[in-house]
């Protein structure tokens, strides 16, 4: 029998696991635009920015005290304009994937943004990845467009898909 998965807002001592987890998948797909390895000390503002300020949050998926991947939702853009958009985003271990544990991540998340003032979450996938369409498409999210070609990784133009989920905001 699998062991329980946990879903808890994360902290700081999980920080270096969420970082190993974004260079890998940095690393071996797409699926990052990042193109060089993060350390936690770069990744200290986001985290401290996102961790849990309302309406932004990162959780993690934990077994056996072993963080097997995080959700977060967070700044969208800076302007004003914005205040009740979140982008979120998702990474999970590779020996984590397909088995539910990123429904599991997103949703506590989702649950959670339905309490908040938000009134649009967005997300942006690189293609292909028909993994993470189908599962932001269980949760609601419909495509919004593509933009073409408009990064570079590894020599190779990527494009992404962008999708959104609106949300009725609390009274």
């Amino acid at each position: 029998m699998t062991e329980q998965v946990d879903i808890e807002v994360a902290t700081r001592e999980d920080l270096a696991e969420i970082v190993a987890i974004r260079n890998a998948v940095a690393a071996t797909s797409i699926a990052s635009f990042d193109t060089r390895p993060t350390t936690v000390a770069d990744q200290l503002p986001w985290f401290d920015r996102t961790v849990s300020t309302d309406p932004y949050r990162i959780l993690v998926a934990r077994r056996a005290g072993r963080v097997l991947g995080y959700a977060s939702s967070g700044l969208y853009r800076e302007h004003e304009a914005f205040a009740r958009t979140v982008e979120v985003g998702i990474g999970l271990h590779a020996d984590s994937r397909g088995q539910g544990i990123g429904s599991q991540l997103y949703r506590v998340l989702f649950d959670y943004l339905t309490s908040q003032p938000v009134h649009v979450a967005v997300a942006g996938i690189a293609i292909p990845n028909d993994a993470s369409v189908a599962l932001h498409r269980r949760f609601g999210f419909r495509e919004v467009g593509v933009f073409h070609e408009y990064a570079i990784k590894n020599g190779q133009y990527l494009s992404s898909l962008w999708l959104e989920k609106l949300f009725t905001e609390p009274a």
